[in-house]
Parts: structure tokens; sequence; C-alpha cells
């Protein structure tokens, strides 16, 4: 059985994501850096360099004017990975789409052309929207309710799923001395007539080197739980201490084996900022300076309704206890972040100024300090089964070099992270098996080295 080994990911969220509103100011940081091909081109280099797995493109489709900068102006995922996928060779390429705004067909032929353009290294983050606000872009009065957005979810990951089997891996001939291109017997139609969909098929496009590309989600809810462990090879989340991290993993990783699958056959990948110093004190001054300049408290206090299906937070007295009754807007939205962030405020007795705050420069990473700190709280997490790897968010440039050209190396001279790439697929490199077409026995193929 093959040793397990620590998988890494890298999060670009150019002029800043939640929390970062002021990111953009850091000089190093292009103030057009979300449109910019050429940074994306850049970064994603320097992770492929360091034999990271993958980068991960987080996305949504609803704004404000309180969006944080990255939000408000940023390239449209697949569109970016393709580009990326010609300048690049081995680094995994997964991109966040809903379920709930697209169609399986159009969307299952678009994650198959970024997979055979990259020749196997296509991933699919599945999201199924918490901007409740995104109905009114896509011509619909409301967004789903959670129940609903779940069973079109998993509805939508089978059809796209079936999709991509409609063709065996001999059904394209190819024999120009026979004239004969296809094998008209091993190209499937689907047929599908569900809830949601009805998809005839088959899909117009071949499959990949790696069969179809590589699932994640994200969602949190025990119905976001249950459709990770029903249908993810990879999942994306977060963790403020080891504890949480080995509780999710457990939980995550035990609903899985109860759904008849092998728990090793998927990744846990939470997200952080790490902060790298001279010294653990330096770094912990590093944070606490990035933590406070870049974002003012007006700006969280207009961005912290987000959760709450953009409730505007700006009309209570911030003095004044938390208000409890702002959750009943979380209901078609981020519920289970705002339903813990009103609870907590609940049980702890915040006014809304201590909450806003919390969230502001209360993030406290667990990874803080010299590259050998860093790198050994790291192997903490991954020896305790809290992860299998990390999703690391690249905020400020010169942080992601630190981590790069210093924990990195104590991480590959331990052994628990790869020296050079084991596959020229995502699948590959994950450690994960080829999934077989439907129609055919499961394929054994082995990666090129």
């Amino acid at each position: 059985m093959a040793k397990r080994q620590l998988k890494l990911g890298l999060v670009p969220t150019g002029v800043g994501g939640p929390g970062d509103s002021n990111r953009w100011l850091d000089p190093e940081i292009p103030v057009d850096a979300s449109v910019n091909i050429d940074w994306y081109i850049d970064v994603v280099r320097q992770a492929e360099a360091a034999k990271f797995d993958l980068v991960f493109i987080v996305d949504s489709q609803f704004i404000t004017q309180h969006s944080p900068p990255h939000y408000l102006n940023r390239l449209e995922p697949l569109t970016l990975l393709s580009a990326l996928a010609v300048a690049t060779s081995h680094i995994g390429l997964v991109g966040t789409l809903t379920t709930s705004y697209n169609d399986p067909f159009n969307l299952a032929r678009r994650f198959a052309s970024l997979d055979l353009i990259s020749k196997g290294r296509a991933g699919w983050n599945v999201v199924t929207s918490g901007d409740a606000g995104t109905a009114g872009n896509f011509s619909l009065p409301d967004h789903f309710d959670y129940d609903t957005r779940y069973r079109r979810a998993t509805e939508f990951l089978d059809v796209a799923r079936g999709l991509w089997s409609s063709w065996e891996e001999s059904a394209l001939v190819r024999d120009r001395a026979a004239g004969r291109f296809l094998d008209p017997e091993r190209l499937h139609r689907l047929d599908h007539r569900g809830e949601f969909f009805q998809v005839v098929g088959p899909l117009n496009i071949q499959r990949s080197p790696q069969g179809e590309p590589v699932i994640f989600q994200a969602g949190d809810s025990d119905q976001g739980r249950d459709l990770g462990a029903t249908i993810a090879d990879a999942i994306f989340t977060h963790a403020a201490t080891i504890e949480q991290g080995q509780a999710f993993y457990a939980d995550l990783k035990g609903r899985a084996v109860q759904q008849g699958r092998n728990p090793d056959e998927i990744v846990i990948l939470p997200g952080f900022f790490v902060y790298i110093g001279d010294t653990d004190e330096q770094a912990q001054d590093i944070q606490r300076h990035y933590r406070e300049q870049d974002q003012s408290f007006d700006q969280a206090l207009a961005e912290f309704g987000r959760p709450f299906g953009w409730h505007d937070f700006r009309q209570y007295d911030p003095d004044a206890p938390f208000p409890v009754e702002a959750l009943e807007h979380a209901k078609s939205s981020f519920y289970t972040q705002a339903k813990k962030v009103t609870e907590q405020a609940v049980e702890q007795g915040l006014t809304l100024r201590q909450a806003v705050e919390r969230a502001r420069v209360g993030r406290r990473s667990p990874f803080v300090g010299s590259a050998q700190t860093v790198a050994n709280e790291i192997q903490r997490w991954f020896d305790g089964r809290a992860l299998d790897g990390l999703n690391v968010h690249l905020g400020h440039p010169a942080q992601f070099r630190r981590f790069v050209e210093e924990v990195v190396p104590i991480l590959q001279a331990r052994g628990l992270f790869r020296t050079d790439y084991e596959a020229d697929t995502l699948r590959g490199n994950l450690g994960l098996s080829i999934p077989a077409s439907r129609h055919q026995p499961r394929v054994q193929r082995q990666d090129a080295a």
C-alpha cells in the first residue's frame, strides 16, 4: 500500500477575498490581479515548481457594492483554468461551479473540455450557491431552499457522471485504412429522466486520461456533508483547531463508509492562511499586522451580512447585543455559517461590534511561526488525521514565497511531501483511482510518470 503523503493546493484570490478588502494595497499585488492572466500564470507556476497538487479557483455569481474586491471583478473559472492549462504541465486545475444555476449537459461538456485540454488535470468544486441573490441573475424569483438545492445537486452529479460515461475506451476507432471512425456499439445514450433534469445524451466529447474530472465539495451542513460523502473525491473545508479538524475528518470519512465507499478515496483539504517569520514571535506580529491592515471595522461590518443573505447589519447599534433575529435572513443563504456565528454570539454574550471584530481580526491561523514551527504543526495535523492536505490561501505574496521556499523543503526532507510529481493527472497525484465508464469493466490504467 502506498505511503500516505500530504497534499497541497493553492487558493489565489487576487486583490482580496472575504476579510481582506485592503489586500490590494500591497505593492506586490497588481491592482488588476483578479483579472490579470499573467499574474495567475506566475503564481500558479510558482506552486507547480513547488510540486503543489492543484490550484483551487473559488467563485460566485452575485455581488453587492460591499463584496470583497476579488469578488467584484474576477475571471470566470473555466475560462481562466483553460488558459492555465496550456501554461502548466502537472498541477491540477480545480474550478468552482454551481449546480443551482447550470445545466448538466453544458457543464459536463465544459469540464470534459478542460480535462482534455489539460490532459487529465481538471477538478470540479461542486457548490449549490449560498448567495441567495444569485437567483435574480438567472431569471428566477427565489433561491432554492436547502433541501431542494442538495437534491438537485445529487441528481446533477449523477447526470454529469452518466454523460462522462457516454464513451467506452475503444469507441473511437479512427481506422483510416478501414475508413471507420466510430464503433457505434460503444457510444451510449443516457436517457435520464429525473426530478430536475431530462437529458438524452450522449456527451459529444470523449473521456480524458483520468477518466473524468475530480469532484470536490465544500458544504458543511448535514446535507453538504452527506453530499460530499456520497459523491466527492476531495473535500474543501475549514478548521480553526486540530480538534475541529479531527472531528470533521472522522465524521466525513465515517459517512463515506456508510455509503459503502473506501474512506481513503476521499481527500480532506481544509483551507488556511499561513504566516511565517524568522521567529515565532515575528510571525505572530505579521499575522496581527495583516489582520488589522487588510480590513477596517466599517468594511467588515458591511461584509458581515453575506452569510445572512446580505442582510444589512449597519442598521443596528453596534454596541447592543447581537441581533439574533438576523438569522432569519440566512435561511436560503450560508445558513450553517450564519447559525454558528449567531450561536457563538448568544453563548458568549457578544455585542454586534464584538462579533464583527472577531470576524475581522479573530481568524487566527493555526499555522503561524518560523518555518520549522509551521512544518511541525502541519505534520501534527497530518499525523493526527485532522487533514490529508492543505489548501493554502495565497494572501500576501511574500508570505507565499516563504512557505514555498522555507516550509515545503522541510516537509519534503521529512518524506511528508513529494519532491516530484508521481503522475501526469490530478487523480494520479492525489492517489485516486480512475473511475470506470458505466458501460465497461473497471479500467486499470497506469499514469505516465
